[in-house]
């Protein structure tokens, strides 16, 4: 008995995966993650396990980078001659209440940072802009969307980037640029910086488009090769996805749009062209979630309509062999009525000329049948 309990237990260890599999379209929990969002209420944040402060100062001719221990040490970067850039990893509220506290950033824009699911904005208070948007990730794993808030503030000769999980960003490619001396990084300004930080989101929108674009396609070919409820599933999370990336892409095109229009002086003439072309590629990105967005209702309504065909496919061959056996049932009925007198009823050849007729009859309607094409 013991030996059958630990084969039983084995073979569920061994099959949990693939349970998991099969129940993971349809749980719930992710709609309640698309849909539950309040930006008015505060969340309590514990301080973070390995939270990451840096500070990169830069100008033309030097370029230094530094991993803060404390918030006090980022203090140092308001004097600075160079222009700093101040990265805070994971975000702590007694921390991020000290630098905002110490740089002049209104306490709107600080519970701003400090919150969850706001939507992407941008916003200028006392000399300082503020943008705040969510950087997208593809989980591979679990075929979902995944969102982390960042808030930017851009100084005269500083940038505060706020983040909520140290573990990951798309900001590796703008540090390595800033170690190079001939890079526009290093010859431009913080508004410069400011743009690229931006643009570096923008552009990793794109990559989790094209994930959900490739599966888009896999799925299409399910759908109309052997659409089944699994199909469904897959149709309904995807559009869960598309809600997730909608949400968090179309209000960009505000963004940046406000950008353009203030009259800060903290953006230089020159990079005002520069976010002219993030402002064209978050139109783009726009338009084409918007494409994914129909191709996945398009999907729906084929995965309906190849369902109906299915079904009618089969209600048509029930009603071919319902008509075919419809001569036999006749004939046998016939024949099988309880009257003294039938004819052939006692002929020897009685039955074989009635099991011909059974058989003679059908083959003349599927002869008929086919000539209309009905079949």
């Amino acid at each position: 008995m013991v030996y059958k309990c630990c084969i039983f237990t084995v073979a569920m260890k061994k099959n949990k995966s693939y349970f998991d599999y099969l129940l993971q379209p349809f749980s719930l929990l992710r709609t309640k993650d698309v849909l539950r969002v309040n930006p008015t209420v505060i969340p309590e944040r514990t301080s973070p396990v390995h939270p990451e402060i840096y500070q990169i100062d830069y100008d033309t001719l030097h370029h230094a980078f530094n991993r803060l221990h404390t918030v006090e040490e980022a203090f140092a970067g308001a004097e600075s001659s160079c222009i700093s850039w101040i990265n805070v990893d994971g975000l702590d509220k007694s921390g991020v209440e000290k630098i905002c506290t110490h740089y002049g950033i209104h306490p709107l824009i600080m519970e701003d940072i400090l919150s969850r699911g706001q939507r992407p904005k941008m916003d200028e208070i006392n000399g300082l802009l503020f943008c705040l948007l969510s950087m997208m990730y593809y989980n591979e794993e679990t075929k979902t969307v995944e969102t982390e808030q960042v808030s930017i503030v851009l100084g005269k000769r500083f940038v505060l980037s706020f983040q909520e999980v140290p573990e990951r960003d798309v900001f590796q490619q703008i540090r390595d640029k800033l170690k190079i001396p001939e890079s526009k990084l290093r010859q431009n300004g913080a508004d410069f910086l400011f743009y690229a930080l931006i643009d570096a989101i923008v552009d990793h929108y794109y990559l989790v488009m094209e994930r959900l674009g490739e599966n888009i396609e896999l799925l299409e070919e399910e759908v109309i090769r052997s659409p089944n409820t699994r199909s469904l599933a897959h149709i309904t999370q995807i559009r869960k996805e598309m809600i997730v990336l909608k949400r968090n892409i179309a209000p960009v095109r505000e963004l940046i749009s406000g950008i353009l229009r203030s009259d800060t002086d903290l953006i230089e003439v020159r990079t005002e062209k520069y976010f002219k072309d993030v402002y064209d590629h978050i139109i783009q990105a726009n338009d084409l979630a918007e494409n994914y967005r129909d191709m996945v209702i398009n999907l729906q309504d084929l995965y309906l309509s190849n369902v109906n065909l299915k079904l009618n496919e089969v209600m048509k061959v029930m009603a071919i062999v319902t008509c075919l056996l419809a001569p036999a049932t006749v004939v046998g009925g016939i024949f099988g009525m309880n009257f003294d007198r039938i004819p052939l009823l006692h002929n020897q050849w009685g039955f074989f000329i009635s099991v011909a007729i059974m058989l003679v009859v059908p083959i003349g309607m599927i002869v008929i049948f086919k000539r209309r094409g009905w079949f």
